[in-house]
């Protein structure tokens, strides 16, 4: 009965844990929280806390085993399992994580892992003015002809703000002079460019150089600044500008170029002659990226590469290049560099959580929840993950490339103890990469083997008037199961007789098993004898028994079948009443039925003893060798199908009621032994109270 209840209540945990567990996947679908902080707040700092959001009280966040996991093996934020805040686990540099991208946000998941639950956030980095505009170069160098007229807008370089939003470069000023004031325009890309606008003609013969001081500001509070020297230097006539071929170059190149690779040819001219149509090609505009990733021939305008791409990094580079002459004027043109990406990351896989023992009767139980990541770009970036077919788990997906690995049946520790996982991701690039991880389980033994012993039945020959203690034989047992379950003590059972002095008469060595004999045995007074000695208290039911009610009601048992057979004879005699009646009289079978059921308190056996009559064809019925007689014999000691089992029975006169048509039939009275212990009373042949038989075997 309590294994029973014991497995009603494994199903029903079972049933809440999938529950759960559906419930937490069902959550992870949906919108996340978001969350913000200031970048650079010190590692420790408090961001939010969770546990309103997370619906749970502060015990649960340990019992839950709540704790933050984010892609990549960086963990940049911290659940406290204490207070349920949120902390940072580090400093935290907008600008070094995002770039010009804004708003800054890193996507991240509370992991609930009993039962497992994910809860979808994202953490905004809020920008501060921590950065000033810095110009790349420090001195500008415009040269202007003298001829050019008033109005006339010059496009200056502008400086740079790694800050975003309101933080980053909001405005220019330009030192006071009587020639140039500062006009500010706005690119398509949302970038300032100051332009210097001519208000006076030059002339060089008055003033062949001017000096003016450009400052960038920022909008911070207060804001930052950073200056650079515009050094003007005003060039005779030139009327004639360089003008590139195409507006806009569009080129690809594959992020394993190497270093040198020509990346475009960029191409100017200048009607001009002489030194006004000498054309030298620069960067314009050119971030610090873009400086150290190309490099231009200002002679030919070859642009070659000079450090390796990096699709990961950097997708797409925009370069401005200005074809200047040799009086100061200037044409522009656009290139458009775009990185193919190639496939040269394997994929990443990061555990979240792994167990390495389960004990072996577990059914559906999730030993590890890990994520994998590829950095790569579409089919280089798509992974399959997979684990070996001819193993007892599954792997199932979850949420944002998060994968579990369940059990899919009950482990058996005494088939297999160990098993070693190997995952498998592979994307689905060209090549295709793949990366590896091993996990070994154990698997913990649990007490399911009952002990066996190595014979069903002992035969022990004992010369009377023997010594006491002597040792006369052995049985033994062994146990599939490990450790304190395999353990085996050896132990008599009561025996199925009352009247036998079982206790005076042999005892067992617990630990071996071991049989000795306690006294000196009289042949005369006790020829043969059987008892049992007990495996743990558990039993196979092997028949079902089933009654004629309405529903039909059952029990499971142990089904024994004795047949007597004539060659006990010469110790029991068969009387000669009994012969003479036995030429007519049916078989006699014998069928013992034991019921044993076990419990952790307590063994209970019941015994019954069913003697029915079945009608034979012939006066000797033959089974498995054993030749039964007619008639109706008494109790005795048998050996059972020549096999050694040792048998003592106590049969019944029965008589069918109703007719040969039916197995109803009541007791009689019994037939009682013809040897009995001296001193020991014979009991009433009137009596007929049902007494105990029992099998050893």
């Amino acid at each position: 009965m309590e294994a029973r209840e014991g497995k009603e209540r494994f199903l029903k945990q079972r049933q809440v844990l999938i529950f759960f567990v559906l419930l937490g996947i069902a959550q992870a679908g949906s919108a996340p929280r978001h969350y913000s902080v200031a970048e650079e707040m010190e590692s420790g700092s408090f961001v939010a806390n969770l546990l309103k959001d997370l619906g749970l009280e502060v015990d649960e966040l340990a019992a839950r085993g709540a704790r933050v996991v984010s892609k990549g093996k960086k963990m940049r934020l911290h659940l406290d399992r204490q207070t349920g805040d949120l902390l940072l686990n580090e400093k935290l540099d907008r600008e070094g994580l995002c770039g010009p991208t804004e708003p800054c946000v890193l996507p991240f998941q509370v992991l609930l892992e009993n039962p497992l639950q994910f809860f979808q956030a994202e953490l905004r980095i809020r920008d501060i003015n921590d950065h000033s505009p810095v110009f790349l170069d420090k001195e500008i160098i415009l040269k202007i002809p003298e001829s050019i007229t008033p109005g006339t807008a010059f496009l200056i370089e502008c400086a740079q703000d790694l800050d975003v939003g309101s933080n980053g470069l909001q405005s220019y000023t330009v030192s006071p002079n009587s020639h140039f004031h500062l006009k500010l325009q706005n690119s398509s890309d949302g970038i300032i460019l100051p332009q210097l606008v001519l208000d006076k003609a030059l002339d060089r013969e008055e003033q062949s150089e001017i000096m003016l001081t450009l400052t960038a500001l920022d909008g911070g509070a207060p804001p930052r600044s950073g200056s650079a020297l515009v050094r003007i230097e005003v060039l005779d006539i030139n009327d004639n500008a360089p003008e590139f071929a195409k507006l806009l170059y569009e080129v690809q190149v594959l992020e394993n170029s190497p270093i040198g690779s020509q990346v475009a040819m960029v191409s100017a001219r200048d009607l001009d002659i002489g030194a006004y149509g000498e054309i030298s090609y620069v960067f314009s505009q050119a971030s610090e990226d873009i400086r150290k990733t190309f490099r231009i021939n200002a002679k030919s305008g070859e642009l070659l590469l000079t450090q390796k791409l990096d699709f990961e990094s950097i997708q797409t580079y925009t370069l401005h290049i200005q074809a200047i002459d040799g009086g100061g004027l200037s044409g522009s043109c656009v290139v458009l560099v775009h990185v193919v990406d190639l496939n040269d990351n394997p994929p990443e896989l990061t555990m979240s959580t792994l167990i390495n023992e389960i004990p072996e009767n577990l059914q559906e139980t999730v030993i590890a929840v890990f994520s994998v990541s590829d950095p790569d770009s579409g089919d280089n970036g798509r992974m399959v993950c997979s684990i070996q077919d001819h193993l007892p788990f599954f792997l199932k997906p979850s949420v944002e490339n998060f994968y579990t690995i369940v059990t899919n049946t009950a482990l058996d520790r005494e088939m297999r103890s160990e098993y070693n996982i190997t995952i498998t991701v592979t994307d689905l690039g060209t090549p295709r990469l793949e990366t590896q991880h091993n996990i070994t389980l154990l698997v913990s033994d649990v007490n399911d083997n009952a002990p066996a012993f190595t014979q069903t039945s002992y035969t022990l020959f004992l010369r009377e008037n023997n010594s006491p203690a002597l040792h006369i034989g052995s049985v033994s047992a062994t146990d599939r199961d490990a450790g304190a379950n395999a353990q085996l003590t050896y132990s008599l059972l009561p025996p199925h007789d009352p009247q036998l002095p079982l206790a005076s008469l042999v005892s067992i060595n617990a630990d071996n098993g071991h049989l000795f004999a306690l006294r000196a045995l009289d042949f005369e007074a006790l020829q043969a004898f059987e008892f049992r000695v007990g495996d743990a208290a558990k039993h196979r039911l092997l028949v079902l028994v089933k009654d004629n009610g309405e529903p039909a009601l059952s029990a499971s048992v142990t089904l024994h079948v004795l047949l007597v057979d004539g060659f006990s004879q010469p110790y029991l005699p068969l009387p000669e009443a009994a012969a003479d009646q036995a030429q007519a009289d049916p078989l006699t079978v014998y069928l013992v039925i034991a019921l044993a059921s076990v419990s952790s308190l307590f063994l209970f056996s019941v015994l019954a003893f069913i003697a029915v009559r079945l009608c034979r064809r012939s006066r000797a019925a033959w089974v498995g060798g054993c030749s039964v007689p007619e008639g109706h014999l008494p109790g005795h000691l048998v050996d059972v199908s020549g096999t050694g089992t040792l048998s003592q029975s106590y049969q019944y006169e029965v008589c069918l009621m109703g007719g040969s048509g039916t197995s109803e039939f009541k007791f009689l009275k019994p037939i009682l032994p013809n040897f009995l212990a001296p001193g020991e009373e014979r009991a009433s042949e009137a009596n007929p109270s049902f007494r105990n038989s029992s099998e050893f075997s």
